[in-house]
């Protein structure tokens, strides 16, 4: 990884720029993995820029969303990923393809740090709005989203991954059972901001407001559009 110290509103921490090279490196994997036990269908992959900072909003109800996005998305992703995964030889190697390690327990800087690092840049950042796995409904959102959105500038892609309900065949609970059909459904790219760059508390819950309702909105279209 490439160092890029600075000093700004994070207090002057020492920024990791996540390498781009890795992600891509991450993006092959991804597409080769998810191919090879699930059958993925990417729906309006064309709705992610072509270039730029995005920011791509995933529900999350399976431990594969991230690794399915990676593997269908058109340009590679550096996923914001809890550090409790960052353990034995996982660690080095999710750091190796671009992965950013966040502490869910407090305020990462670092990690903060890290993925705006990615998003000046012009790279796509992937977060679980949700902040953890669960129904995957956006029914509650963490206020992360809408501050990376306001302070970079970034438009938001938001994604539904959606596999089967079936609990027939599934190996792992939290897993679709493999070989069957996971639709990644990629909606319209919106702004977060009221367009004024105002980054107070009061912006920055109603951008969340916004966003968890064009995130809900998208998710009801996907599952109407792919019968989920």
């Amino acid at each position: 990884m490439r160092r890029d110290p600075r000093r700004g509103e994070e207090g002057g921490i020492e920024v990791t720029q996540p390498s781009k090279r890795g992600a891509a490196v991450g993006h092959g994997i991804g597409i080769g993995l998810m191919h090879g036990l699930w059958k993925p269908r990417a729906l309006g992959a064309w709705r992610v820029p072509a270039a730029g900072p995005v920011i791509l909003a995933i529900n999350h109800a399976h431990n594969i969303d991230g690794p399915m996005v990676q593997g269908t998305a058109p340009r590679p992703v550096h996923f914001l990923v809890k550090k409790e995964a960052f353990v034995g030889p996982l660690g080095p190697f999710l750091e190796r393809i671009g992965q950013v390690k966040v502490d869910r327990h407090g305020t990462d800087r670092n990690a903060i740090g890290n993925a705006l690092a990615v998003l000046e840049h012009g790279g796509v950042l992937g977060i679980f709005p949700e902040g953890t796995r669960g129904e995957g409904d956006f029914a509650a959102l963490r206020a992360g989203l809408a501050y990376f959105a306001v302070r970079s500038g970034a438009p938001i892609v938001p994604v539904a991954v959606l596999g089967s309900t079936d609990g027939r065949g599934r190996l792992v609970k939290a897993l679709p059972p493999l070989r069957s059909r996971v639709d990644v459904v990629f909606g319209e790219a919106f702004e977060a901001g009221d367009g004024t760059g105002r980054r107070t508390r009061k912006a920055l819950d109603e951008a969340t407001v916004r966003i968890q309702e064009r995130l809900t909105a998208h998710l009801k279209n996907a599952r109407r559009l792919t019968g989920r």
